[in-house]
């Protein structure tokens, strides 16, 4: 089979950022489905990407992320976590503060992700800002395109304004939060925006029982 490349960036960067993913799941995939996983990643941010710098690292986070959801399809791991999934348009705004206060509410409890139909660049500072004055650290978040492997292993699938494009899979129970874009918007109706997300977070763990 041939060795899957990018024109991104140089095959020895592909190789070693498998060899990392390869060892660390190691007994559940092979080489060649962590590296094919890898290439299609790595394609897959650079679409929307400005600088590539950080591509291979970003690209292994989500092919990690892949790797774990298609583990937990297949019945190779066993948390028995209730997985949720936050999907929007860009993944730069609504969904990233869902998961990031779900993860906040929840801790270990609950497995977060959150996704993009067409993800933009960076997730939007006045969403980071409104998220930090509540005391939810996002460092590190990117905006990530929606993959089959992660809506596959979702529990609940909550969509967030990205209407017909958001994915549609049996036996997922889905939800839709109708909040407003902050794209763009002062700092003070972001704020009302991640309040309004965090009573509907608030109202699921209840629900949850967690």
């Amino acid at each position: 089979m041939p060795t899957p490349s990018s024109p991104l960036l140089p095959d020895e960067r592909l190789t070693a950022g498998a060899a990392r993913l390869a060892t660390r799941y190691a007994g559940h995939f092979g080489p060649e489905t962590v590296l094919s996983l890898l290439a299609d990643s790595c394609a897959r941010l650079a679409e929307h990407a400005r600088i590539r710098t950080h591509l291979i690292v970003l690209a292994e986070r989500l092919t990690a992320e892949r790797l774990d959801a298609l583990a937990h399809t297949q019945g190779l791991t066993g948390t028995g976590r209730m997985r949720v999934l936050f999907v929007c348009s860009h993944n730069a705004g609504r969904s990233q503060m869902a998961a990031a206060l779900l993860a906040h509410r929840a801790g270990d409890a609950v497995t977060v992700s959150s996704a993009g139909t067409h993800p933009t660049e960076d997730v939007e500072p006045l969403v980071a800002q409104a998220l930090t004055e509540s005391g939810v650290n996002i460092t590190g978040a990117y905006p990530k395109p929606l993959t089959e492997e992660v809506v596959q292993a979702a529990d609940i699938v909550i969509t967030m304004g990205c209407g017909d494009a958001c994915p549609v899979v049996p036996g997922r129970r889905y939800l839709d939060w109708p909040v407003p874009d902050p794209d763009g918007a002062p700092i003070a109706l972001v704020r009302d925006i991640r309040d309004a997300i965090d009573a509907h977070i608030a109202e699921l763990l209840a629900e949850l029982g967690t």
